[in-house]
């Protein structure tokens, strides 16, 4: 069993400490283990470096005293990670996101279901309203399946509205991340109990820095925002008000040094106005995947993105042209008249669509050119 993990729950369960304040302790000793076995006559020196709120050195005192009920408690946790095949991930935990790490404040601890790799790939965040517009939904799903297909994984809350088109977008072509505000065993909004599983079936990720049991309440959710940015290369905001969690989410990400992007909107709407005020904060106007791709599409060191900022040479783009013809088809008959894998053929025909040469509607394809 992971010292660091048990170490991190104890701390965690215990009273009176923050997850900054853990993450200070971190931060002086190297290790949340450390921590509890180093004895507290040891501590206010090495503390000095960091120091603690009032009501966390008075909640350190009592630590070791309380020492053997919270590895009750921690084990408890772990084995319910274990039967529900849930990763307990510590800060110091090498598969830990790194980018995450580098936020001013990262979560101590991790739970995540589904590939816990996914995490340490290029993410791009795609975030908006709850109350998004048929033409918002579509934008961000689009969005969503086109950079998934070039090779990030597409990060959101999972919330109505834009985070749930964009992972479902992203699930037609790559992988997604889900971060939630409750524990990973509570699924909120209640309609996507589906989406939850749908993720799951399709090798992505759903993390929470929550305990399993933790009910949606109202503060989680600028903290499941932090986390969300944190994660990811860039931020992109497809519709918000002024005053909206989007926007909470894209200003973690202008503090923490990410990217942040913003799809323009017609005047008349309301839920266009927080991304016009991101855009006369500097954000990146985008009007294409593409926008993205070229200029986060270097990160991608783990995918031949090289291709992905170059046109398909003329025998490839003849070739996949002539297959498609001139009438809509889908990709299972693609599949059947290239040969090519599908991996390979999802690649193919979103770098014709970045080029304007296919359009897709309803899962079928139809050459422009």
């Amino acid at each position: 069993m992971d010292k660091e993990s048990k170490a991190a729950l104890m701390l965690h369960f215990h009273q009176g400490l923050s997850t900054a304040d853990i993450g200070k302790l971190y931060q002086v000793f190297g290790s949340l283990d450390v921590v509890l076995s180093t004895g507290s006559e040891q501590w206010p020196e090495a503390l000095l470096k960091e120091p603690l709120s009032k009501r966390a050195r008075q909640s350190l005192n009592s630590l070791l005293r309380d020492k053997t009920a919270l590895e009750a408690r921690a084990n408890d946790t772990l084995n319910w990670c274990q039967a529900n095949e849930v990763h307990c991930l510590s800060i110091v935990d090498p598969l830990f996101p790194p980018l995450l790490k580098e936020i001013a404040t990262p979560p101590t601890l991790l739970f995540v279901r589904g590939d816990v790799g996914l995490l340490s790939l290029p993410q791009i965040a795609i975030v908006g309203s709850r109350n998004a517009t048929a033409s918002g939904l579509n934008i961000a799903s689009e969005f969503a399946r086109m950079l998934a297909g070039s090779g990030f994984a597409i990060t959101s809350g999972m919330a109505l509205g834009i985070d749930g088109a964009a992972h479902t977008g992203a699930l037609k072509t790559g992988k997604t991340v889900a971060v939630l505000g409750t524990g990973l065993d509570v699924v909120y909004p209640r309609q996507h109990h589906e989406l939850y599983q749908q993720i799951l079936d399709n090798n992505g990720a759903i993390i929470s820095e929550f305990l399993p049991g933790t009910p949606p309440l109202p503060a989680n959710f600028p903290r499941r925002n932090r986390v969300i940015s944190g994660l990811s290369l860039g931020t992109m905001v497809v519709e918000a008000a002024i005053r909206s969690g989007s926007l909470i989410t894209a200003k973690y990400a202008l503090e923490q040094g990410r990217e942040v992007f913003a799809v323009p909107g017609s005047i008349h709407n309301v839920l266009s106005k927080g991304s016009h005020h991101l855009l006369k904060q500097g954000a990146t106007l985008v009007e294409s995947a593409q926008d993205i791709v070229e200029q986060l599409g270097g990160m991608l060191a783990y995918t031949e993105m090289e291709s992905s900022n170059k046109k398909i040479d003329s025998e490839e783009n003849g070739s996949l042209l002539a297959a498609l013809g001139f009438d809509p088809v889908d990709i299972d008959t693609l599949v059947e008249r290239t040969r090519l894998p599908v991996a390979t053929l999802n690649h193919q025909l979103i770098l014709l669509e970045l080029e304007g040469a296919v359009e897709s509607s309803h899962g079928r394809y139809h050459r422009l050119m």
